[in-house]
């Protein structure tokens, strides 16, 4: 058997959750000078 087809639906489901639970965390405590606009991790339009 396969590892692809041994991922279910949930397995696949919670991953993209938690990711987006993470991205949304250190969006929000994350400093300026990382995640903001001229930051080195993440790069967009942050209100600052």
């Amino acid at each position: 058997m396969s590892v692809l087809t041994s991922i279910s639906f949930f397995e696949v489901t919670m991953a993209l959750l938690f990711v987006g639970f993470a991205e949304r965390v250190l969006l929000g405590y994350a400093p300026a000078s990382m995640v903001g606009r001229q930051g080195w991790l993440l790069r967009g339009e942050i209100e600052e």
